[in-house]
């Protein structure tokens, strides 16, 4: 790999496009695995753990990559896309080997690592050569100080911990996307998974969680104890912890409804009153929703909120009073697309979309998809018997149901991905 840098930190490694030879993206790089041997042998590096498109991860043999350059790997294209598996030898860089507890021989010096240097030798072989160590934080010093040596001079790189802390792994997990940092989190030895679930906030948690597989959501929750757990499906959006709350035993799942926010329960409870795969069961409660006296000014700055999905701040609701699900009758509904062209001032109402006719919460899952596809919505309304806005529909609500369970973790690959 003669167009490579001599060493990199694998920290930053992390996120980094995955190229073939062709120059088409492949894939993001998540993770490196090492063989740690043991203290006297210097820790060799396998390969790349790299997200292929469907958030399959694949092994990438470092005998694979031919350069390592402006933040992007280059490969030889010829990937095995067989699902990748951790085996005992084997040890994640990110997943395992950041915040473990080590002493530099030298002087005496103990702290938590906080990235690998990896560096390639004569032979061509890749290979652990540095290791960055940051010290406890002493009086009023928040960060301690930091070290970059040897590898050789540090003692207990190879130990593994039950009592591993995760505040550098919560770091590199920090500016990922939370799609991106559930697939991390997926693939975490038990003990590591719980350092991190406990250094999330609660909000971070809830986006994650959101993006799990069923049965990860279920096991994360059952970590927490019940005033927590409560918060955290509280900042999940309704829909999705209606899902989450229905995997629990009815004596769990009435606790933790006990203990939500009493407006969010609610919103809860109304939705798993549904039936499954129906509208009612997969709608989000918390559309858009504006008076009919809202200006296309009014609606645009509603849709700014960055925590709306963009399927959700595709539409805006005019109601009557009240204007929380269930509304009062709905009035129709409005494209962004259409208010942008239209003055600040100008009435939403003016522009609502004649032609769109809303759902019932009854409606079954193929219902819902064919009246999206035959009308090209990313999102419509449902309504109860007397017209009043229950809540939206969205496209990616409808993916969530119409794929087959534990498509996240079965999802097939992008074709052409390997030769």
């Amino acid at each position: 790999m003669s167009s490579s840098p001599s060493r990199v930190f694998a920290a930053r490694l992390v996120g980094l496009p995955v190229f073939d030879p062709r120059g088409d993206q492949v894939g993001k790089v998540r993770d490196v695995v090492v063989a740690l041997r043991s203290e006297v042998s210097q820790p060799r590096v396998l390969g790349l753990v790299a997200e292929v498109f469907g958030r399959r991860r694949i092994f990438v043999p470092m005998t694979r990559v031919t350069a390592i350059e402006g933040g992007q790997v280059h490969t030889t294209g010829l990937l095995n896309m067989r699902r990748f598996e951790l085996r005992q030898a084997e040890t994640l860089v990110i997943g395992q080997m950041l915040d473990r507890r080590v002493t530099i021989r030298p002087t005496g010096v103990s702290g938590t690592v906080y990235d690998i240097g990896l560096e390639q030798a004569r032979n061509r072989d890749w290979v652990v050569s540095r290791v960055a160590i940051q010290e406890p934080g002493k009086g009023l010093r928040r960060r301690g100080q930091t070290h970059i040596v040897e590898w050789r001079d540090v003692e207990g790189l190879t130990r593994r911990e039950d009592t591993q802390g995760a505040t550098h792994l919560l770091a590199a997990l920090r500016d990922l996307r939370p799609a991106d940092a559930a697939a991390v989190i997926h693939d975490l030895p038990t003990e590591r998974r719980t350092a991190v679930v406990a250094g999330l906030n609660d909000e971070r948690l809830a986006d994650v969680l959101e993006e799990l597989p069923d049965e990860d959501q279920v096991e994360i929750l059952q970590l927490l104890d019940t005033e927590r757990a409560a918060d955290v499906l509280t900042e999940m959006s309704p829909d999705d912890a209606a899902d989450l709350i229905a995997d629990l035993s009815p004596e769990t799942a009435a606790t933790l409804l006990a203990a939500m926010e009493p407006d969010e329960a609610e919103d809860v409870r109304r939705l798993m009153s549904y039936a499954d795969q129906t509208a009612g069961a997969m709608m989000t409660p918390e559309p858009v929703i504006l008076s009919p006296d809202a200006t296309v000014a009014d609606a645009l700055a509603h849709v700014r909120n960055p925590d709306l999905t963009p399927s959700l701040a595709a539409l805006v609701y005019i109601c009557r009073q009240p204007l929380e699900t269930p509304t009062g009758r709905l009035l129709g509904a409005a494209h962004i697309q259409r208010l942008l062209r239209e003055p600040p001032s100008t009435l939403v109402a003016a522009a609502l979309d004649e032609s769109m006719d809303p759902l019932r919460p009854d409606a079954t899952i193929d219902q819902v998809a064919a009246h999206l596809a035959t009308y090209n919505l990313v999102a419509a309304p449902v309504v109860d018997e007397e017209g009043r806005l229950l809540g939206a529909v969205t496209v990616d609500d409808l993916l969530d149901h119409m794929l087959p369970d534990g498509w996240r973790d079965h999802a097939p690959r992008r074709a052409g991905g390997a030769s």
